[in-house]
């Protein structure tokens, strides 16, 4: 019964998920329709701008509030008031902390637009800079977006915090519709950043915070429909949150690590600029690979992650292991599947973005190979590293990502002595190369506080999910050879139409096949997810 309660809870968030990420791509389409992308210096302008509060509020609360909320509020539960005086107290000091990092941000807006976009001409960074005023605040509702979201999932109301994005994309979308009717359309981005006024500003990069905003607000009324009420409380003593400190302490030093990789990778590969596959290149396969990580991983992890976290609080460790090879084999069984179709379909996949030209997509298509041979380590790292935070252990992660940092610098540098066009693709086999010895680690070290893994079972499962893909590879390579997928003038090549419908077209297949050997293997993990599924259709 539990199992199947984590099945239809990983379903809802995923559509909640697979929703909102429709809708992103298409904000990105009408967004490219409004200002353009390539050449487009209003197009760079507005994302520095856009970008800066999120990287802004990743390093000050990011990581640390998704790591300690969920496990110290778990624990909370069981005090007399249900941890309402908690939430309140935890709630209260973390808005202070992000609004105060807001403000600081706002005011450093000029600063931290020249460290991000200092090469820029004068004129394109004066209008990041305006830009960045209207986008800061965006900052503060991520956080609340979080806060509010978090303490949702921790009391298991996972729906709201999947769904609500939607409404962000929503209110996103109509302002850039406004915006186009109002100014003008300009797909070209010839619109130089002298003709930009106060009022275009305001309503592209306010339009945009807007939406951060609705995300977050519309948050409150879910907690007063599940009984949350939500009163300051300054008296920050003697309530634990000490605890809360130590962990976010080292959840701290974990986002220092990964902003520090994040400038080596940034840097290596922009020696490749201008040339050859680089920061373009490796932000857009990094949205591909992430796409099924998202969707799949954060799903099935995150309705996992409260019953760990209640598990650990009550000592049932033996649970606790039993919900951490669950998720595993529940995630590694999709994303097999979605390492596979990405493999095959990458060239299609990048052929979306740069149409018609074989050397283009294939440059852009080895990134996504490079990332996507890493995706199941990835995510059932991720998954590890939850199961840490569960434990209440945040020092453990610092350890395996200080690892991972090393591993990753050492071999990006070594990627400078690739052939200037291969240089992207080295850096993204770094970043699999250091996962992989990261998962590795973390693996052995979880063992400690667990005793022992649900080892036998996970890796059977990892087999067979490995045997039942081998078959739809081959159908999938077959069928981009016979849809042009290695021709400039292929059906898979040619156009952005003819690029989709291939990647349909296989994906289709591989999956078909995939799930149907896995059902004659008789996947307990397969049968887990599609009972439910059966049991409503039979009910209708």
């Amino acid at each position: 019964m539990a199992d199947d309660r984590i099945a239809r809870a990983s379903m809802f968030l995923a559509s909640g998920t697979i929703v909102s990420r429709v809708l992103g791509f298409v904000k990105a389409i009408v967004l490219a329709a409004t200002i353009g992308v390539v050449g487009s210096a209003s197009a760079d302008a507005f994302a520095v701008a856009n970008g800066l509060p999120n990287t802004v509020y990743v390093i000050v609360a990011g990581g640390v509030l998704s790591a300690v909320l969920v496990p110290q509020i778990v624990r909370a539960s069981a005090h007399a008031d249900g941890g309402s005086a908690y939430i309140n107290k935890l709630l209260t000091l973390a808005l202070v902390v992000i609004g105060a990092a807001t403000v600081v941000a706002t005011a450093l807006a000029p600063v931290l637009a020249w460290i991000y976009g200092g090469r820029l001409p004068d004129s394109t960074l004066q209008l990041a800079t305006a830009f960045a005023f209207w986008c800061m605040p965006q900052i503060f509702f991520y956080g609340l977006y979080t806060l509010l979201g978090e303490v949702l999932n921790a009391r298991r109301s996972f729906g709201p915090f999947t769904w609500v994005p939607v409404l962000n994309n929503v209110v996103a979308l109509a302002g850039l519709v406004v915006f186009g009717l109002a100014f003008g359309f300009d797909a070209t981005g010839e619109r130089p950043p002298g003709d930009w006024t106060p009022g275009m500003i305001a309503l592209l990069a306010g339009s945009a915070t807007l939406g951060i905003a609705a995300q977050a607000l519309v948050l409150l009324w879910f907690w007063r429909r599940i009984g949350l009420r939500y009163r300051p409380d300054f008296r920050w003593r003697g309530v634990g949150l000490g605890a809360a400190g130590r962990m976010a302490g080292w959840t701290f030093g974990m986002l220092l690590l990964t902003t520090f990789a994040g400038i080596v990778q940034t840097n290596v590969v922009s020696l490749a600029s201008g040339d050859d596959a680089s920061i373009a290149a490796i932000d857009s396969a990094w949205l591909v690979f992430m796409l099924p990580h998202s969707v799949i991983t954060v799903s099935i992890a995150t309705a996992y992650f409260t019953r760990m976290s209640e598990h650990a609080r009550d000592g049932k460790l033996d649970l606790v292991r039993d919900d951490l090879s669950g998720a595993i084999r529940g995630v590694s069984l999709i994303l097999m599947l979605a390492t596979a179709v990405l493999v095959v379909i990458a060239y299609p996949f990048a052929a979306v973005f740069q149409p018609g030209d074989l050397a283009n997509a294939s440059a852009l298509g080895n990134v996504i190979i490079a990332f996507a041979i890493g995706l199941v380590g990835f995510s059932i790292l991720f998954v590890v590293q939850r199961t840490f935070y569960a434990l209440g252990d945040t020092r453990t992660p610092f350890v395996f990502t200080l690892v991972q940092v090393i591993v990753f610098t050492l071999a990006a540098l070594a990627s400078t002595l690739l052939p200037v066009e291969w240089i992207a693709v080295g850096v993204a086999l770094s970043t699999t190369i250091a996962t992989t010895v990261q998962l590795i680690l973390a693996v052995v070290l979880l063992r400690r506080p667990l005793a022992r893994l649900d080892g036998k079972r996970v890796v059977v499962s990892l087999l067979r999910d490995l045997a039942a893909v081998i078959l739809p590879i081959a159908a999938g390579v077959g069928l981009l050879i016979a849809l042009g997928g290695f021709r400039d003038d292929g059906f898979a090549i040619g156009s952005r139409v003819g690029a989709i419908v291939s990647m349909a077209i296989i994906g289709s297949v591989m999956a078909v096949l995939y799930l149907g050997i896995l059902w004659l293997l008789r996947s307990p993990e397969l049968r887990g997810f599609a009972e439910p599924v059966v049991a409503r259709l039979r009910r209708r």
